[in-house]
């Protein structure tokens, strides 16, 4: 995009922002539906296009790491580390929320989750509005995430907000969320940045909720769905026969006989067409989009956490 015509769709979108209108930005995971996180009516708006519960966490996109305490207290240490390190990028850091901020934006809960997004065109958004952007992915609840401008438009339709168009995403999956605002650091939702990344830095980092985690986004058991059903089935499976009523989403190759589409078979390529990929399999009108099983390896931990969550969602959605 020209610099003026960038400018321009910057200044239109803090001005957007500021009338308390929704906003889909651009991040390097997905698109996000923005609202002004310090403006209760607009985050509402959120809430009732996505059809989202009222008790579910959004996360607030920042600037960078020197608006943490405008948001979060008793910040510690270790959160300025991780920003130094991750910030811009898929990392959302859980803390306990500063008492002005609204629990319209927490689900209702005294924790809040923030991140820094890793796209020039958010940041210099968020420079400029100088607030606090609320940011849920722009689709409607329980849905697959969109990673693109289009996948957008074709969600909402004539519901559609402004959009700040960045291009694709170049992860493809949401951030890796890290609770900080307990006892031990935890992973709550796979990503991006794995932990391998970040256990230098949290060397007690545990993994997956506990009793006392905090909700956050994107933890349902069913979640990113399409709606055909799904199934999964390794590879020898498709050698078998083909179904042509069928569509799939394969490594590497389609296997002879089926249609579908394939992504590669290197795990951070995978996530960043998955979505995509998901989101056209679901327009062929298919009885079943059958994935084929994906490896189990450490690097595969988010994208299979996000095709388990759409088998489990998948043809449940209206």
């Amino acid at each position: 995009m020209p610099e003026n015509l960038e400018q321009h769709a910057i200044d239109d979108g803090v001005a957007t922002l500021r009338r308390g209108e929704l906003l889909a930005i651009p991040t390097e995971t997905v698109y996000g539906l923005a609202a002004d996180a310090g403006n209760d009516a607009a985050v509402g708006k959120i809430f009732r296009l996505k059809g989202r519960p009222a008790d579910h966490p959004l996360i607030v996109h920042i600037a960078d790491a020197s608006k943490l305490t405008d948001w979060a207290i008793d910040v510690p240490d270790i959160a300025y580390r991780l920003a130094a390190q991750f910030w811009p990028g898929p990392l959302t850091m859980v803390l306990k929320k500063h008492p002005r901020v609204s629990e319209v934006v927490t689900g209702g809960q005294d924790t809040i989750g923030l991140r820094c997004p890793n796209n020039p065109l958010t940041l210099d958004l968020l420079r400029a509005f100088g607030g606090g952007v609320a940011a849920p992915s722009a689709n409607r609840f329980g849905r697959i995430s969109p990673t693109s401008a289009e996948h957008v438009r074709a969600e909402f339709g004539q519901n559609t907000p402004a959009i700040l168009d960045g291009g694709p995403c170049a992860v493809g999956i949401e951030s890796t969320i890290v609770d900080l605002s307990g006892d031990q650091p935890r992973i709550l939702r796979e990503g991006h940045i794995r932990r391998a990344q970040l256990l230098p830095y949290l060397p007690a980092l545990q993994s997956g909720e506990s009793s006392a985690s905090p909700r956050v986004s994107g933890s349902l058991e069913a979640h990113y769905a399409p709606r055909t059903p799904m199934q999964m089935r390794p590879r020898q499976a498709f050698a078998e026969t083909a179904e042509p009523d069928c569509a799939v989403l394969a490594l590497d190759t389609v296997p002879d006989g089926w249609r579908g589409i394939c992504l590669p078979s290197n795990a951070d390529d995978y996530a960043r067409g998955l979505y995509a990929g998901l989101r056209h399999l679901d327009t062929l009108k298919a009885r079943m989009i059958v994935i084929e099983q994906t490896p189990e390896s450490a690097d595969w931990l988010a994208v299979n956490d996000r095709i388990n969550r759409a088998l489990a969602g998948a043809g449940d959605t209206p």
